[in-house]
């Protein structure tokens, strides 16, 4: 199973007991998944279709709560993904599609017939439960959320321009940096932050799904850091080393043309002791000398060496 279907699993068995909130959800299932079907002159009837059994079983719940209606669950293959079912659930204007849709806000009524609600049916959504629950239902309708794994992702896919930015701004009402991009004639709603995709699954209730994502965020932290760590090691000591073989090389060149000897005594003991100990840390090699010296004395050393080497190079660079 996908992390998204793990996670609609989930949501979509919450027993929802309010029926403010039983109707907000069932409003935006309808709203997600419905298609209305025209009979006649204020005659409509609802067909409601998903690929999720979990989802069907929440619709055929909610309505019979609600509107006490028992509806026909028809079961097809799906003819593009063989091996998916297609589960459909049709309500006609005999059994009440009419009222159910200006219950749910979806429909309303007034001197010149019935009109579409294309945007958020924002009088059932007035209590912060009954949010919850609308964004519950959208996210089981048209809701993905990506393999934490490999990125974080969750959107909701919506084919009404006005809905969406709806939907964008109730999601940001709770501070979830939601955004929308066309796609493909949908206008989709997507959160890409993991910290809010984390908000979001905790606002639905999918609180299962939420520990295993925080699991997955802990965990690429954790390896994040660590690679952070070992870079940072890695950069440091190519830096000691780049610095020990520049000092091993004006040592050897000092030694060519003029001999150790002729440097004074503290310089020429530190440059016997690093082509000696080629690896060693400016730490140890200060515990070598005689008496032993700080770091910053033996670099001290090491970059008079350096000085020396280069006023070498340049007098005989003048000569030829």
């Amino acid at each position: 199973m996908t992390f998204s279907s793990i996670a609609k699993s989930e949501i979509s068995k919450i027993p929802v007991t309010s029926k403010c909130c039983q109707l907000a959800e069932l409003s935006a299932l309808i709203k997600m998944t419905g298609t209305i079907q025209i009979h006649g002159i204020n005659s409509v009837g609802i067909r409601l279709s998903t690929e999720n059994a979990a989802i069907a079983r929440a619709l055929f719940s909610l309505i019979k709560s609600c509107f006490d209606i028992h509806t026909k669950v028809t079961v097809r293959k799906n003819k593009q993904l063989k091996k998916n079912n297609n589960y459909a659930l049709y309500i006609d204007p005999e059994s009440g599609a009419r009222e159910i849709l200006k219950a749910t806000g979806i429909l309303s009524e007034g001197e010149k017939g019935i009109k579409l609600n294309y945007k958020l049916p924002h009088q059932l959504v007035k209590k912060s439960c009954c949010r919850k629950s609308y964004l519950r239902g959208v996210f089981l309708g048209g809701g993905s959320v990506s393999d934490p794994e490999k990125t974080y992702h969750l959107e909701l896919v919506i084919n009404n321009e006005d809905f969406a930015e709806d939907i964008k701004n109730l999601l940001n009402e709770y501070g979830l940096g939601a955004k929308v991009v066309v796609r493909k004639g949908n206008y989709v709603v997507y959160i890409k932050e993991g910290e809010h995709i984390v908000d979001f699954l905790n606002i639905i209730g999918a609180h299962n799904a939420l520990l295993s994502l925080e699991n997955v965020r802990i965990y690429k932290e954790m390896r994040n850091n660590v690679n952070r760590i070992v870079n940072c090691e890695t950069a440091n000591l190519d830096k000691t080393l780049n610095a020990a073989m520049r000092q091993i090389e004006n040592i050897k060149y000092i030694k060519s043309k003029i001999g150790l000897e002729r440097l004074p005594e503290g310089l020429a003991e530190i440059a016997e002791l690093r082509l000696r100990f080629k690896d060693a840390s400016l730490k140890e090699l200060g515990e070598m000398m005689s008496p032993p010296i700080g770091k910053s004395g033996i670099n001290h050393r090491l970059r008079k060496l350096g000085q020396i080497a280069e006023s070498v190079r340049k007098k005989n660079k003048e000569r030829d």
